[in-house]
């Protein structure tokens, strides 16, 4: 048998001739504990224009896992060619996102072996047969967390698996092992922080699972604040639970259930009567699963609270996308710190949540103000108050007919020229206004309207018949409502994964609701084109992307107990009711109406009117005039993207592309170096585009007749570009031809033509000789053969030929 030339072995050969036998020999099982290519992230969306592209990604080469639910390290393998340890701080990379302490590099010589769990010695080198056993580091990572023999059957437990090969994300898996491993070290409140619209609810029901199949709780009650949370959980993520699972309904907790699904109003209300809860034991529940935590229960006083103290002993796992830590409601102080985090930011940058772009309108009424003539009176004879009002004041105090029609044009306008029928959600500052915006979209959009009179839906609290429609708005199959104009009631809850604009007409103050609102657009759906979305912003609401707390850490900021506290503090007292001092009528819905309330209920009084705690005080009123006549003008519109630092830009994409590429190519002949030595162009031409070089996107900025090549060195190194045409045609002058037979010449000057009007690509694709004129010569090998006297010989004339193409020299004397 010939020895093998390892130096020549490509990293999927390394990979499979030496590295997978090296550990299997150590004992590892091919089906349940290796894993090859894994792919922990989907690939960054880039958003120019009306374009978007997703970056290409790696996937590790291989994952060892003690159980499918439990991996324990990272293989990363290179060929040969390559130092042994070359593979590590990729390795290292996807270590961190999977949470494992080992890390092995190879290049089919031997193994490097990083070991967390040795900080004295982190790296050593291993042979082939020296790979550790699957005890071996089973046991190593066991000490190194700490766990007692108690633990591992509650730890080991694996996640519910439906044999489709859907398996948790990396950032879901590591929430679900950090929090069951926090259970089964008695830890009794967990706080689970995660973007809308990363699976929160898929990340609770594999928690449930794991707990309730390995017997650590055996009664688990899931707690929500809106129906639609309940009824979207049962049937969907939960549904595997079958008949251990039960709904409570009419104020009825039956005990023969093991899961149960529940309303925070079904559970309680002002009456003794209602405190449903009470009905079991305190102990009847081990384990409560707070969804969206943030909002009622957030309130040490909060009407909902009792029910979480009424179940003090019980294990409380609370889920937000949001933490509120505020002066007077923290999350971190009820649960403690978060057992794990996973940012918007972190979910753009890994592919799983869209990317935005924001259109900011600015109306010279709100950047000037109005102030009313003296004595003047509103439509419904009012004499309007003598002052300026400004941008806070509009359809709040002050509702002026031209702002809210030049509002609905502007958003009729911008769906006219990209999508009419993309899915929208306007958010308004309330229900009199989300009507009358309704109103104003119906009439700027007739012709949308005579196809379906459901094209503009207004789907606030107070409105049966558009709350019926919200099933229909988030179906991806429906059509139809196409624009929704609302307040709060779309806030939080709603699973509107092919949401593709925003509208911001509302004042927002409050970080927790800003993200909550931006989350209705965060969702991607590859299968319906939902990539990325626009927020439309008429009320600089988006000024908060630029504060600190909007994608940071949360600070418990929370300093005294209510307790310590004077009653007479009204903004306190205000807390205590239900109310976000930030934004009065963002927590509305953590009050049941007066009357008490059945399951099914949603939102007190309608949506919006701020009121306390159980809705026994009057509610505010606030005098609204109501004026038209007023000319309103748009001054400006300005767009803005999402940057690599989680930052809004204003840029072009050829400044995008210059700023992504000069990280890529140090100069002008290192780039040229590059694309010279690459075999085929395309690679680069592709590579390019995993960088997020989106080349249509360029093209339409610069100009359509430029090469790859031209486009980066004009727009990159500030180069004067040449036309493909122009690089065809000096080809064509220095007689390149004439060294080749007759028949090959025809065939090389029929592919530049190919060259000069369909680009590189043309060139290096297998059918390059089945196209045009070319096909006269006969079938491709015949071609290759008569004309170059071989397959070989063909390629190494379409080598030179782009080597010809791409002479750099022109370009100098340009």
């Amino acid at each position: 048998m010939s020895s093998v030339n390892k130096k020549a072995l490509s990293e999927t050969d390394i990979i499979s001739k030496y590295v997978i036998p090296a550990i299997k020999q150590a004992g590892w099982d091919d089906m349940t504990q290796i894993r090859q290519e894994v792919k922990l992230r989907d690939g960054k969306v880039v958003v120019r224009g009306m374009i978007a592209a997703r970056k290409k990604v790696k996937s590790a080469d291989i994952v060892l896992y003690h159980k499918p639910s439990m991996p324990l390290a990272v293989i990363e393998a290179k060929a040969n060619k390559h130092e042994i340890g070359k593979g590590m701080q990729q390795g290292l990379d996807y270590a961190k996102l999977l949470g494992v302490p080992f890390i092995f590099a190879s290049n089919g010589d031997g193994f490097i072996f990083h070991d967390k769990t040795n900080p004295q010695q982190p790296e050593t080198e291993i042979g082939l047969e020296d790979f550790p056993t699957p005890s071996q580091l089973w046991a190593k990572y066991c000490a190194y967390k700490g766990y007692k023999e108690s633990q591992l059957p509650i730890i080991t437990q694996d996640y519910y698996d439906d044999g489709s090969g859907k398996s948790p994300r990396y950032y879901q898996l590591q929430a679900i092992n950090k929090t069951v491993e926090a259970v089964s070290s008695g830890k009794d409140r967990i706080l689970l922080v995660m973007a809308t619209g990363t699976g929160k609810t898929y990340t609770a029901f594999q928690i449930i699972w794991r707990l309730w199949k390995s017997k650590a709780k055996k009664r688990i009650l899931f707690l929500a604040d809106r129906t639609a949370l309940v009824e979207q959980t049962q049937t969907g993520d939960f549904q595997p639970f079958g008949q251990a699972m039960s709904r409570i309904s009419s104020r009825k907790v039956d005990p023969a259930y093991e899961i149960h699904l529940a309303l925070y109003q079904a559970l309680t209300g002002p009456d003794e009567s209602q405190k449903a809860y009470k009905q079991v034991d305190p102990d009847f529940f081990d384990l409560i699963v707070i969804d969206e935590c943030h909002r009622g229960s957030a309130s040490e006083e909060s009407a909902w609270r009792e029910i979480l103290e009424y179940f003090s002993a019980a294990t409380q796992i609370g889920l937000t996308a949001t933490p509120k830590e505020t002066d007077e409601v923290s999350n971190i102080d009820y649960f403690g710190e978060p057992v794990y985090m996973y940012s918007l930011k972190e979910g753009i940058e890994d592919g799983f949540l869209a990317p935005y772009k924001v259109v900011r309108v600015d109306l010279d009424i709100d950047l000037q103000g109005w102030r009313p003539t003296k004595g003047q009176v509103d439509k419904h004879g009012n004499e309007v108050e003598d002052r300026i009002y400004n941008q806070k004041d509009f359809d709040r105090t002050l509702v002026i007919d031209e702002r809210t029609q030049l509002v609905a044009e502007t958003i009729t306008n911008y769906l006219k020229r990209t999508d009419p029928l993309a899915k929208t959600i306007v958010f308004c500052n309330d229900i009199d206004h989300a009507e009358r915006m309704r109103r104003a979209l119906i009439n700027c959009n007739p012709e949308q309207y005579a196809k379906n009179d459901k094209y503009v839906m207004k789907i606030t609290g107070d409105d049966a018949i558009g709350k019926a429609q919200l099933g229909n708005f988030t179906n991806p199959k429906r059509t139809y409502p196409v624009i929704a104009t609302t307040s709060e009631l779309m806030t939080t809850g709603v699973d509107a994964k092919t949401c593709k604009l925003v509208v911001l007409d509302q004042n927002i103050q409050s970080m927790t609701k800003f993200k909550q609102i931006i989350g209705r657009g965060t969702r991607i759906d590859d299968k319906f084109g939902k990539l990325w979305f626009t927020i439309l912003d008429f009320k600089k609401a988006t000024e908060l992307f630029a504060d600190e707390r909007f994608d940071g850490i949360p600070e418990k900021v929370i300093s005294t107990k209510p307790s310590d506290i004077n009653d007479e503090d009204s903004d306190f007292n205000d807390i205590l009711d239900g109310h976000d001092s930030e934004d009065e009528s963002e927590d509305t819905a953590d009050s049941p109406d007066s009357q008490g309330s059945d399951d099914d209920f949603d939102f007190p009084k309608g949506e919006d009117s701020p009121q306390t705690g159980w809705g026994d005080d009057e509610e505010k009123t606030v005098i609204k005039y109501h004026i038209n006549g007023v000319a309103v003008k748009k001054v400006g519109e300005r767009v803005q993207y999402y940057d690599e630092d989680g930052k809004l830009v204003t840029e072009s994409f050829k400044d995008y592309t210059k700023k992504t590429l000069t990280k890529s190519f140090a100069s002008l002949d290192d780039f040229i170096k590059r694309w010279n030595s690459a075999e085929r162009k395309q690679a680069i031409i592709d590579e390019l585009a995993s960088e997020g070089v989106i080349w249509e996107v360029l093209e339409a900025e610069i100009g359509k007749e430029l090469d790859p090549f031209d486009m980066i060195c004009h727009v990159v190194f500030d180069q004067p570009p040449l036309t493909r045409k122009e690089r065809a045609n000096n080809v064509k002058k220095r007689n390149y031809f004439t060294k080749y037979s007759e028949m090959a010449q025809a065939v090389l000057n029929e592919l530049l033509n190919k060259y000069s009007d369909e680009g590189v690509e043309a060139l290096e694709s297998k059918d390059a000789l089945k196209t045009g004129k070319v096909v006269e010569f006969g079938r491709p090998i015949e071609i290759a053969k008569k004309g170059f006297g071989g397959k070989k010989e063909y390629e190494a004339a379409i080598a030179e030929l782009e080597k010809a193409i791409y002479d750099t020299t022109p370009n100098k004397s340009a």
